[in-house]
């Protein structure tokens, strides 16, 4: 059973968060405070677009620090992949029944997820259908432009 606010992550996605934390909390944090003084330094801050635009810059910042701390709170690391049966950190070769094309993808956390890359969100339906199926297996995926079969040809 997984928690609901449990953030899968390869370790390569756990470090890439890591480097944005570091790059928002020692870079653009105190870069946006001296934003804010400059335009403060400016005047009438009612009528003051610089300083409205680093004030809601610094919300941007702050409110992706408290989602990226959050995150980071509660991390699971994918590691020790079976490849037996699919599981999330696999890479799968599935056959698409219909029209023998083939496709591989690799099920990785929703936070790291990126189609253009052949990564996919073990959230996604495609990796929902495909979990602890193995290879040979015959599986209906369920989306919202209709159903279809795929066949799992390699789970690595």
């Amino acid at each position: 059973m997984t928690n609901k606010n449990t953030v899968y992550l390869t370790q390569q996605g756990l470090d890439d968060l890591k480097k944005e934390l570091d790059e928002l909390i020692n870079v653009r944090r105190p870069e946006n405070v001296q934003a804010i003084k400059e335009a403060r330094s400016l005047g009438d801050l009612s009528e003051n677009a610089e300083y409205d635009a680093a004030r809601n810059e610094q919300a941007q910042i702050e409110a992706r620090i408290g989602q990226l701390e959050k995150m980071l709170e509660n991390v699971s690391i994918i590691e020790d992949v079976n490849t037996d049966t699919v599981s999330i950190g696999n890479t799968v070769s599935i056959k698409y029944v219909d029209d023998d094309e083939e496709d591989e993808y690799k099920i990785v956390g929703s936070q790291e997820a990126d189609p253009f890359a052949s990564k996919i969100s073990n959230e996604s339906p495609i990796a929902q259908a495909l979990f602890d199926h193995k290879v040979g297996d015959v599986v209906t995926v369920e989306s919202p432009n209709g159903s279809y079969d795929v066949e799992i040809i390699s789970i690595k």
